[in-house]
Order: structure tokens, then sequence, then C-alpha cells
């Protein structure tokens, strides 16, 4: 019913910067609340960050308030990852996800993507 995909992850130096962008498809790709989660290895998958339906309300896990940012652009079914001042302990595999209720938890989202590689050198 929905489909995500990811893209934009790579390799970067520590205090770089990437955008991941996460396309949809789907009719009512503007009625979900948009979310990002990331997996490294060994861990279990933790939150990230997420935006409402109406673009304006967003919430962003501690750990990277100040550097992450979420926006979402219903017109082209995209939702974006702003990533600054990036970190080794930011590595990890990056998903994006649509749900249908405002939450931080994985079991909250009915929809994901195949997940895009970001890793941080030191």
């Amino acid at each position: 019913q929905v489909r995500l995909v990811e893209s934009g992850g790579g390799l970067v130096q520590a205090g770089g910067s990437l955008r991941l962008s996460c396309a949809a498809s789907g009719r009512t790709f503007s009625s979900y609340t948009m979310g990002w989660f990331r997996q490294a290895p060994g861990k279990e998958r933790e939150f990230v960050a997420r935006i409402s339906r109406n673009v304006v309300i967003t919430s962003y896990a501690d750990s990277v308030k100040g550097r992450f940012t979420i926006s979402r652009d219903n017109a082209k079914n995209t939702v974006y990852l702003q990533m600054n001042s990036l970190k080794p302990e930011d590595t990890a595999v990056y998903s994006c996800a649509a749900g249908t209720t405002w939450g931080t938890r994985v079991s909250d989202y009915d929809y994901w993507g195949q997940g895009t590689q970001v890793t941080v050198s030191s």
C-alpha cells in the first residue's frame, strides 16, 4: 500500500553533513506521520525523528537535537533528514517509516523502507 525507498547515505568524516531522502509511493502519503529510525550493529532500532502531517510539528531524539532536521515535501512524496555535525556514534542503517499515529516506537509505524547506510569516520 505504501512503499518507501531511502537514499543519500554514504561515508562522511566526523563533523560533516549528509542529507537522506525517503521517496514514498501511495495515494495517501500526506496523511501519514513520517519517522526516521536507525540501527547500529548489535543494537536495537531506535527512534531518530518524526514529522506530522501538517509539517510544522517535529520531534527528535535527544541524541540528535540541534544537529538533525526532518522535513517533508508532500508534493514530491518525499521526507528528508538533514544531518549536520555528524559523529562516529551516528553510524547506523537509517530507515524511514510511515504511521497513522504520533509515536516514537517501532510498533507505531506500519510501513518501512529498506534502509541506507551512514558511516561516520573519526
